[in-house]
């Protein structure tokens, strides 16, 4: 198994970690104890120490569930890791009470890593106005919980403002290839990395849409490395980068424990040549965009309620990773009905872009403000003349 040391705290994680948010699930949708603990056994014996779950996770299943797992394994032979739902807080006395309750369904005395969970700039400033991130250092200094840390979702500059308020142990954010600017992305890993705090990747394989490519995009990866999985891949695109000390893989079967086991007992850096490869890859399912859209939301709102932008995003994500069931449950789980491409009566509205940033000079001719100008790039398509382009840099 590989390991990686966290210099600041003196210890050594398994460069794999076991996410505990996707365990194999029966009919009913409750957790398959049976399958589940199996797999984490299989992991713990091949060497893996880091355990990742949270208070949400299988509908608050999962930590009971964690805890009656490894409560046979002596509590130092793991790192165990959770987080404290910020949105359920409102008050010290509401992060002390989840807290404690968050010890008896893990059936510990102290958690090892202790994330403020999913942050924003706007929420980890709630945080801070309530008093939880001292209460967080309260508890350190209790032995209550060993490290103190964040996940994130939110952008880069929300990112940096979190990262450089204080100085933290650890953090986690998501990762993988195709995402290296989205949220915290590369910069924020090169930002972890000067700051000199150890890194937890999650969604490294970007909720297995990078397992699922159509096959002219596999076979990129299989004419160079023909017996190992897509998966394998993207779990070595981030455990390349050295600061990455734990890479979460949410395993929901016994075949992905295997494969990443695989992976990880005797683990790759990509070779410069690899790198190159999953730069074309990169590039090749981008082509299939089937629009460009940027979320400039010009085209909106629409007159009968469709999100517009969010309808193509899902049909760009078909497009690219081929994940019909994903594509599914985005259009009629992550959208209101109203919001639906459906709702389109085809009045053409969203084709008339009231772009603010173009202005009409006494003349006749266009202008266009540099300091409202996203670069979208919607003017160039419409215009017949093809007399508007994208300034060089």
């Amino acid at each position: 198994m590989e390991y990686r040391k966290m210099e600041n705290l003196g210890i050594s994680t398994s460069l794999l970690g076991f996410g505990c948010m996707r365990f194999p699930t029966m009919a009913d949708g409750e957790i398959d104890e049976v399958r589940a603990e199996k797999m984490l056994d299989d992991a713990l014996a091949a060497g893996v120490n880091y355990i990742d779950t949270a208070y949400p996770y299988h509908g608050g299943k999962s930590e009971p569930f964690v805890g009656r797992a490894l409560k046979k394994y002596p509590r130092e032979s793991f790192y165990l890791a959770t987080k404290l739902p910020a949105w359920l807080v409102n008050s010290v006395e509401d992060a002390e009470r989840i807290f404690n309750e968050q010890l008896e369904r893990l059936k510990t005395d102290y958690i090892d890593f202790y994330l403020l969970h999913a942050m924003g700039g706007g929420r980890y400033d709630d945080m801070v106005r309530l008093g939880i991130v001292e209460w967080g250092e309260k508890k350190k200094a209790e032995g209550k919980i060993k490290y103190f840390g964040f996940s994130f979702h939110d952008n880069y500059q929300a990112f940096e403002h979190i990262l450089t308020a204080r100085k933290w142990d650890f953090c986690q954010i998501q990762l993988n290839y195709m995402d290296t600017e989205v949220q915290a992305g590369i910069k924020g890993y090169e930002l972890t990395e000067k700051l000199g705090v150890p890194l937890v990747i999650m969604e490294p394989v970007k909720g297995g849409s990078l397992t699922t490519f159509a096959d002219d995009i596999a076979n990129m990866f299989k004419s160079e490395r023909p017996d190992e999985s897509l998966a394998s891949w993207a779990l070595r695109f981030v455990g390349t980068m050295p600061n990455v000390k734990v890479i979460l893989s949410g395993m929901s079967t016994e075949e992905q424990v295997a494969d990443n086991l695989k992976t990880f007992n005797k683990f790759e850096p990509l070779t410069e040549k690899e790198q190159q490869l999953v730069k074309d890859v990169v590039a090749a399912v981008k082509a299939r965009v089937k629009n460009g859209c940027t979320n400039c939301r010009y085209c909106m709102p629409c007159p009968f309620g469709v999100d517009i932008p969010r309808n193509f995003a899902i049909w760009n994500n078909y497009s690219m990773y081929g994940n019909a069931g994903g594509a599914k449950w985005s259009y009629y789980n992550d959208m209101k009905a109203e919001n639906r491409a459906d709702q389109c009566k085809k009045c053409g509205a969203c084709l008339k872009p009231g772009c603010p940033a173009l202005t009409k000079n006494e003349d006749g001719t266009i202008a266009i403000d540099a300091t409202m100008c996203n670069g979208c790039g919607l003017c160039m398509q419409l215009c017949p003349f093809d007399a508007i382009e994208k300034e060089r840099k």
